[in-house]
């Protein structure tokens, strides 16, 4: 069983990151191969929570809560950019003291991580990347199908749009991204809002959705981050996801290489890691080894 919200901060802790007070958690083997676990829009490090024990059994595992996220610090009025997030994630790396490690990344982290694959391959990038595991996300800004509420709230009504969003119409987008046979639990939508709202963080939502506008502005160096990887790459993605599904992987092997490492799930939605915990682990292990 996953450790609940409450668990998962007593797991964790806070350091100082760019002045910035920032939560992490750290499984801390040091003989073991490490992960850096990045995580997506609008939740935090806690939905790596369902695979972490199994991958845990062989790699150390890092994750943190992105500014703006969970329970990380969330600045208001801010600037929220994927660089910033990049470069936090790097000064994770060296507060971690992390050398060589393996990069899993969804959603909102596909993109902070396709920022961090450019810094590897211009070759000055904290630590050594092994490989890089992408779950869904937008890889492409012409693929990404965003939802209503993510227009709206990117719109100049998005700080209206923020207050008067409610528990009730955040269940219905949120579940509306999982796969039909795969929808969140009761507990699993209570843990994800009190994330959300942890730190009064949901008047942020307006702020952290301009990665949308990010992807759209730094779409040649991202795309072509992926393009000439230095580093080996891997897909497993939810079929089903209205908004990075089964066409973000047809635009993966058209733009990018039909001969990486993909795995889709066909019933699985926009979590997959949620969703179908063990088929995302045995995919993702079965890619490490390969390595």
């Amino acid at each position: 069983m996953s450790p609940t919200t409450d668990e998962w901060l007593q797991r964790g802790h806070f350091s100082d990151l760019l002045g910035r007070r920032i939560f992490c958690v750290d499984s801390g083997e040091l003989d073991k191969p490490a992960i850096l676990l990045i995580h997506g829009f609008p939740t935090a490090s806690w939905d790596w929570a369902p695979i972490w024990e199994r991958l845990n059994e062989t790699h150390r595992l890092v994750a943190m809560d992105l500014l703006g996220f969970g329970f990380s610090e969330k600045p208001s009025p801010h600037r929220y950019t994927i660089m910033e997030q990049a470069d936090l994630c790097e000064a994770l790396v060296h507060d971690r003291k992390l050398d060589a490690f393996h990069v899993l990344a969804h959603d909102y982290g596909d993109t902070v991580a396709q920022e961090l694959l450019a810094r590897q391959n211009e070759g000055r990038g904290a630590g050594r990347w092994l490989s890089v595991c992408f779950l869904n996300g937008g890889l492409f800004p012409e693929t990404h199908k965003a939802r209503l509420i993510q227009k709206l709230l990117l719109s100049p009504l998005g700080p209206l749009v923020n207050k008067l969003s409610t528990k009730r119409t955040f269940n219905r987008s949120f579940s509306a991204v999982f796969g039909a046979s795969t929808q969140p639990s009761a507990e699993e939508l209570d843990a994800f809002w009190r994330l959300i709202n942890h730190n009064d963080g949901k008047h942020v939502f307006h702020s952290l959705i301009t990665y949308m506008t990010d992807r759209k502005q730094h779409r040649e160096r991202w795309v072509k981050a992926l393009q000439r990887s230095v580093v080996p790459i891997g897909l497993i993605n939810g079929s089903v996801d209205p908004v990075s599904g089964a066409h973000m992987v047809a635009r993966y092997r058209e733009v990018v290489s039909p001969n990486h490492y993909i795995v889709e799930l066909p019933e699985i939605g926009h979590y997959p890691q949620v969703e179908a915990p063990e088929a995302v682990i045995d995919a993702y292990l079965r890619f490490l080894r390969q390595q």
